[in-house]
């Protein structure tokens, strides 16, 4: 460098002094339709930059793509987060606190009052009468997130988050409880094609919202050390069976599988019926165990991970 060489300012990161050649259109004084074309190529679909072509996303060649979107996204959170350890909670979403089930019961028959002989009014009173009497169940899962919410709170990097489908009812007082103890807590959504909210206890950082079935399901058990799984319908079967096929497989390391409520278990499900018809083996019948209260339920997955020599709250 030359002896008293001026050194010219940096320049400017964003902004330049003299336009480049492309940043304006072609002038019309040199061919009257050329803006009316550039605007063409502005509007054609195939102008638009890929990772903002919904259209193009959504086409079938790009679903390799989508499910790769749909796993990383949560991973990526949920590594920033330190979420390593989860207690997964399923359960209907139609059971609903006592209050609200109650509320349910005396509307209903007050309009029995007024139309006693209306078939339809008194079957839906009756199913309403079951949801109420297994209403309690919402005070369960909220008191066992609570529980998990509470626990080992002095290490932080290594905390065991109840995870949920985000929805209402069961899973919604699994995420309430941890909610009233000021804990994280987690809820994967699932897009589907009527409207639906997740409901109000997830944190908001940790609430997902699904494309594919598939990788919500893989989420679940990427870091589940316990399934607990409250009375519920065809979705708390579909995932319940989901986990017991893989652990009865060894397709995944065993977990803990706690159901909650033995008698309504026993008769939904006959599993003495399959193992004395010879679909499953009678050990299977050890894959899961019977709980009634949310200290129950929490005092056996931490028995059942003591017995395996590696404690819940080891750090992974």
């Amino acid at each position: 460098m030359k002896k008293n060489q001026e050194i010219p300012a940096p320049a400017h990161p964003h902004k330049r002094r003299e336009a480049l050649p492309w940043q304006q259109p072609k002038a019309t004084e040199e061919d009257p339709e050329a803006l009316q074309r550039v605007q063409a190529i502005l509007d054609s679909p195939s102008y638009r930059r890929a990772d903002t072509d919904i259209d193009f996303l959504a086409e079938d060649g790009l679903r390799g793509v989508r499910l790769q979107l749909d796993y990383l996204k949560p991973e990526l959170l949920l590594q920033e987060h330190k979420i390593h350890q989860t207690i997964v909670v399923f359960g209907s979403t139609r059971i609903c606190e006592p209050a609200a089930a109650l509320r349910k019961v005396q509307a209903l028959r007050a309009l029995l009052v007024a139309d006693a002989k209306n078939d339809r009014l008194e079957r839906q009173l009756k199913i309403a009468e079951r949801i109420q009497a297994k209403s309690h169940y919402y005070e369960v899962a909220r008191e066992l997130g609570r529980l998990v919410g509470t626990a080992n709170h002095s290490a932080r990097e290594h905390h065991t988050a109840i995870m949920t489908g985000g929805g209402p009812g069961m899973m919604e007082a699994a995420n309430r409880g941890a909610f009233d103890v000021g804990a994280k807590s987690l809820g994967l959504n699932i897009n589907l094609p009527h409207e639906q909210y997740p409901n109000p206890y997830v944190t908001p950082e940790l609430c997902f919202s699904f494309h594919y079935f598939a990788l919500r399901k893989l989420h679940f058990l990427l870091r589940a050390k316990a399934l607990v799984a409250f009375p519920g319908g065809y979705g708390t079967f579909d995932e319940l069976f989901e986990v017991l096929t893989l652990i009865q497989t060894r397709k995944i390391k065993p977990i803990p599988v706690v159901l909650v409520g033995e008698a309504y278990w026993r008769r939904a499900v006959d599993i003495d019926f399959l193992v004395d018809e010879g679909v499953i083996d009678s050990e299977d019948r050890e894959l899961f165990w019977f709980a009634e209260t949310a200290q129950e339920i929490w005092d056996g997955i931490l028995q059942w991970h003591d017995a395996t020599g590696g404690p819940l709250h080891a750090a992974p």
